[in-house]
């Protein structure tokens, strides 16, 4: 056999060769690759992950921390509350609070003779009405009757906590129908009766109306119809004020509430009546005539007429309604 190996023989093993190492090739495109496709991660990356993972797992773990710090703070609250002997915090101070047997009502019949504008304006004096009772020494039992059509409404929309509120009642029903007539005094300027003694087995009545002077002796006449006694604060007895004696329904609500502490009208006046009233003690104005004292009989010693206002110089509605007035 020759030693020479043929050309056909030569062609034929280099194209096996090339055969077999693109096979191969293609072996090595299809394999797997370990890393592919997938971004280095950096070891700052990588701390982060590991504390995720690590607030991930311990969730529960601090919520369950929270809930033992929460039980452990409302313990130390009672502890302080009861072993505080200085009687200085609000729990031994309500201690000292004495409810009042005497009854004051807002009467709220009069909704039908009132504009919107002035149902807000009796809702903000209720809302003071019951705000200054919640925080009295001597709270009234205190009722609010009547209650229904715009009032109802206006306190739906702008104020719908009033159906959590304490220490009130609140009836749709009239006055006249929850309580007996000997027991009621309808308090009203235009009666010539004056209320010296606050008697606390009565149930004294404040007409719930802001009327602008519109309906004047609307209060007395409804007392007269329902056949019910009245009268009128000793307004002019102790003071002497520049304008007329007409306050509001939140002003004779706290008069009453500070007579009932202090047992003083002259100073239950002049704690309550806003500083632009003018107000002086009867013994200190000068030039005072039987026509001047006579026009005070005829306009003043309401306890339920005025207007939503007080001393405090921020009240949002101070300066609106200087000139507004309620029976």
């Amino acid at each position: 056999m020759s030693s020479e190996t043929s050309p056909d023989f030569i062609e034929t093993s280099v194209a096996e060769r090339k055969q077999d190492l693109n096979e191969d090739q293609q072996k090595e495109r299809q394999k797997p690759r370990v890393n592919e496709g997938v971004e280095p991660v950096s070891k700052r990356r990588m701390k982060k992950l590991m504390k995720q993972k690590q607030w991930e797992e311990q969730r529960e773990l601090r919520k369950q921390k929270r809930k033992e710090k929460r039980k452990r703070k409302k313990l130390e609250r009672q502890c302080q509350m009861e072993s505080n002997s200085d009687g200085n915090d609000r729990k031994r101070a309500r201690r000292q609070v004495v409810h009042s047997t005497l009854r004051l009502i807002i009467d709220c019949s009069f909704d039908n003779l009132m504009v919107l504008k002035d149902i807000k304006k009796l809702h903000k004096q209720i809302q003071r009405c019951y705000a200054e009772n919640r925080r009295a020494l001597h709270p009234v039992q205190f009722y609010l009757t009547s209650h229904g059509g715009q009032l109802k409404k206006n306190m739906d929309d702008n104020d719908k906590g009033w159906v959590n509120w304490k220490d009130i009642h609140i009836k749709p029903e009239h006055y006249s129908e929850l309580i007996k007539k000997e027991d009621l005094v309808y308090l009203t300027s235009d009666s010539p009766n004056i209320l010296h003694e606050l008697d606390e087995s009565k149930a004294y009545v404040i007409g719930g109306l802001v009327d602008h002077n519109h309906h004047k002796g609307c209060t007395y006449k409804q007392a007269s119809d329902y056949g019910i006694d009245h009268a009128q604060l000793p307004l002019g007895n102790f003071v002497k004020m520049n304008s007329r004696k007409v306050l509001a329904v939140n002003h004779v609500f706290e008069i009453i509430l500070e007579y009932l502490q202090t047992r003083d009208w002259q100073e239950a006046f002049f704690t309550i009546l806003p500083q632009r009233k003018g107000a002086v003690p009867t013994d200190q104005a000068c030039g005072s005539s039987p026509q001047g004292q006579q026009a005070t009989r005829a306009e003043g010693g309401s306890d339920s007429e005025g207007e939503y206002s007080r001393k405090e110089p921020d009240s949002p509605h101070s300066e609106e309604t200087q000139d507004e007035e309620t029976h």
